[in-house]
């Protein structure tokens, strides 16, 4: 009769494993089936990395992985042993939020925000790789990863201009960006530097509608 394997219970051995968590070197013993989608939120508290649909389809999971992004619900934990994870808890620095979450954060980029940890992280690698991407370079990267409330656009945007302050420039982002492209069309919008606009011509106040 063949020998039965050994089981790992709960309470058993767990391998014990160092490696680099958002700069720091931890610790942390944990079962061997675990991922590291798992082990991050349950083992060392980092919930700013997200469950989505733990088959490698939605991006929401991804960290960077030694500077490049993976889906950490498809990595074991095992697999990062004396390697460097980044996950959004990390981004920030001494100096305050990462171009990248301003610029989402001031273009609407985020919005339910499930996703925009994933987004993020992803974001940051290509701009380490490619400081000027092209729309079509930025979409590509990005491609992985999926948003159900902002349409992408706001997304795209975003990491161009976050791209643009990490190069130095002065950059802003323009009306259209902000108000969309039709944003001047309703005449409802203060133009920069006026008073509240006068009604049209024609509208109530004026003639027999102002007189009912």
């Amino acid at each position: 009769m063949p020998a039965r394997r050994k089981k790992l219970t709960p309470n058993g051995p767990r391998p014990a494993l160092r490696f680099s968590v958002n700069g720091e070197e931890v610790e942390a013993a944990f079962a061997p089936h675990k991922t590291l989608l798992e082990v991050l939120r349950e083992d060392l508290g980092l919930t700013g990395t997200k469950h989505g649909c733990e088959l490698g389809e939605c991006g929401t999971c991804a960290v960077l992985l030694d500077g490049k992004p993976v889906l950490s619900c498809l990595v074991l934990g095992l697999e990062c042993e004396g390697r460097r994870v980044e996950t959004i808890e990390g981004m920030a620095g001494p100096k305050g939020l990462h171009p990248l979450q301003k610029a989402f954060a001031d273009l609407g980029a985020a919005q339910c925000g499930y996703c925009t940890p994933g987004f993020l992280l992803t974001a940051k690698a290509l701009l380490e790789e490619n400081p000027k991407p092209t729309r079509d370079q930025i979409r590509e990267a990005l491609s992985g990863n999926l948003c159900r409330c902002t349409g992408y656009v706001k997304i795209f945007e975003a990491v161009e201009l976050a791209a643009a302050w990490m190069r130095g420039e002065d950059a802003k982002p323009s009306r259209e960006t902000l108000y969309g492209l039709d944003y001047d069309e309703s005449g409802l919008l203060p133009v920069v530097g006026s008073t509240v606009p006068s009604p049209p011509s024609g509208g109530r106040g004026q003639g027999e509608g102002g007189n009912r």
